[in-house]
């Protein structure tokens, strides 16, 4: 069977610094999120609207995201989308979309409070965990129900 195509690249802002955590088995994953703006034209003015998107970066990747990224930091990654569903405590269907980081690059410059670093997991080597049972994936993606739009200036970073 052939495979279907599932390639994400974007380039934000972290919304907070990212959170490193272990699985039961010791693999490392960080999770954190992007806030992504852009800028349209609605009736002969501008505007900005600002989405965000969760991530997940596993083993190495997730451990030098950790490391090296901060809060309002921009970063760059290619990955793609997965989806998951599971039951919550009081038993509702839960479903998300996030981005698996596969490749990253922190697009700050050195002396704007990041480091220049480029990471991508040398071929072959499996970079990705898999959670067979949806019951034990993490349980700590953001809640952004309510979507707030800003503009860089708003941002106090």
């Amino acid at each position: 069977m052939a495979n279907d195509i599932n390639r994400v690249f974007m380039i934000g802002r972290l919304t907070k610094d990212p959170d490193l955590r272990y699985t039961q088995g010791g693999t490392s994953v960080a999770s954190f999120s992007i806030a992504n703006n852009r800028s349209y034209t609605a009736q002969n003015e501008r505007k900005e609207a600002v989405s965000y998107f969760n991530c997940i970066a596993w083993g190495k990747s997730g451990e030098v995201i950790a490391q090296h990224c901060k809060k309002g930091q921009r970063i760059g990654i290619e990955g793609r989308l997965q989806q998951r569903s599971w039951q919550d405590q009081g038993g509702q269907k839960r479903n998300t979309v996030e981005v698996v980081v596969e490749n990253f690059q922190f697009l700050d410059a050195k002396g704007q409070g990041g480091e220049r670093v480029e990471y991508a997991p040398a071929p072959g080597k499996e970079q990705n965990a898999q959670i067979e049972d949806s019951s034990q994936a993490p349980q700590f993606y953001p809640d952004n129900d309510s979507t707030p739009h800003f503009s860089d200036d708003d941002i106090p970073f």
